[in-house]
């Protein structure tokens, strides 16, 4: 086989942040790396950068990309992205089949550490809403596993919050 004909096939890469701009770095990778699904856990999407134009083109592209792509984010507050986050709310009305945003319940309120979740294989773990530290894994399987369980058990203890179109009388 010649080297690089079958990409499938990925060395695993792993590292740390301290900061926010390394943790928004880490995210705009795992952006990067996703082919299918992105999966979103945070407090409030605050420190994240969502509504930064150039994570939107990312995300818009990613959706783009493929019809099947989904986005799922999970958040404790949702009212910064209602009031501060027009680009991806712009994304949920565009993207409505694709991209979906949860609150959590009562059950998973005590839930303190931001999960994204990118395919299978790339995660990025903030170990408290309150720390911009963390770690961050791209093509490994093996690790990723567990926190995808997380990310799922979130999402079912988690309900619609912000829908694709405002319904009104």
């Amino acid at each position: 086989m010649v080297a690089g004909a079958d990409d499938s096939y990925q060395i695993p890469d792993h590292g740390r942040f301290d900061t926010l701009t390394d943790y928004r770095s880490a995210i705009d990778r795992a952006i990067r790396c996703a082919r299918r699904h992105i999966r979103v856990f945070e407090r409030n999407l605050q420190d994240c950068g969502f509504n930064d134009p150039q994570r939107h083109e990312a995300l818009n592209a990613f959706l783009l990309n493929n019809r099947d792509n989904r986005l799922q984010i999970v958040l404790h507050d949702v009212d910064y992205v209602q009031r501060y986050c027009p680009r991806t709310l712009s994304l949920l009305s565009r993207f409505s089949h694709a991209v979906s945003i949860h609150r959590t319940t009562q059950e998973a309120r005590g839930v303190y550490d931001g999960i994204i979740v990118a395919d299978d294989a790339h995660y990025i773990h903030r170990f408290h809403f309150d720390q911009p530290r963390g770690d961050w894994v791209c093509n490994d399987i093996g690790r990723t596993q567990p926190l995808l369980r997380r990310f799922e058990e979130i999402w079912g203890a988690s309900f619609v919050a912000v829908p694709a179109t405002t319904l009104g009388l």
